[in-house]
């Protein structure tokens, strides 16, 4: 079985199809979905889609570009993590590609997460675009590596994500890993041990090959996991294995009574 460890159900496009986003998960065996919070007001209904289905999870926090939203202090991110079916603080972290200027705002941003992930001892969804050097400095001094968590998305260096690793994370890869030029990202899956990687999707964006182009959705990450298979020259029910026992081992989720 496959499981989605980062997508965005709530999102509009992807929720007006949930019923039959869920049962297309099902036909490619993608047992469960962690829907992520990125922004305070549509945390409600991110937290409602884990609520109403047994086989999705949520996690609370507001994305690094998120410019204009009031900005959220640890000790809220923390009560609203208060919940059995919130398992991670995020998706947070830095990204200096899409915005300009003083980024203090963003890194103190980061570090109140951080500081919630502490407080609710529960694991960290991490974002870093353009922004490896301070991501990684600051999850070091706010002490990251005593909750750990996923580096999300991964585009960076293998030095960066071994660094990540002995921080206590785990690495994620998308459907860029499937792209063609995606060289550098392909050896890094080839090269990571495999007890640290996850998969995901980060639906609606980024669909794998043979979708690339059109919207994604949780099903497609069997694609992604497909590719690791590939490059690995691995089983792909090992890559299955592997990466599900991951995911609950990172968020903590006891296998007994959830459905798969």
């Amino acid at each position: 079985m496959f499981i989605d460890s980062h997508c965005h159900l709530d999102f509009p496009d992807l929720a007006k199809d949930l019923d039959q986003l869920l049962v297309n998960m099902q036909k490619n065996q993608v047992t469960h979905a962690l829907c992520v919070g990125v922004n305070l007001p549509d945390f409600p209904r991110v937290r409602a889609l884990a609520e109403t289905h047994h086989n999705l999870f949520a996690s609370v926090g507001v994305h690094p570009d998120y410019e204009d939203e009031i900005e959220p202090q640890a000790h809220e991110l923390a009560k609203l993590a208060h919940h059995p079916k919130v398992i991670a603080i995020g998706e947070t972290g830095l990204d200096y590609f899409r915005l300009q200027g003083d980024m203090e705002w963003q890194r103190e941003r980061f570090r109140q997460h951080i500081r919630a992930a502490l407080e609710v001892n529960k694991p960290l969804i991490i974002h870093t675009r353009s922004a490896a050097a301070d991501t990684l400095r600051i999850m070091r001094e706010e002490g990251a590596s005593q909750v750990g968590g996923v580096m999300h998305c991964f585009t960076e260096t293998r030095e960066v994500a071994e660094q990540a690793i002995a921080m206590n994370f785990y690495i994620s890869f998308s459907g860029i890993v499937t792209f063609k030029n995606a060289v550098a990202l392909k050896e890094v899956a080839k090269s990571i041990q495999l007890d640290r990687m996850l998969i995901e999707t980060d639906s609606p964006y980024l669909a794998p090959v043979p979708f690339r182009g059109k919207q994604n959705q949780p099903a497609f990450v069997r694609h992604v996991a497909e590719e690791i298979a590939r490059l690995r020259a691995a089983e792909l029910n090992d890559i299955a294995i592997a990466t599900t026992n991951n995911f609950f081992n990172l968020f903590k989720i006891p296998r007994n009574g959830l459905s798969t």
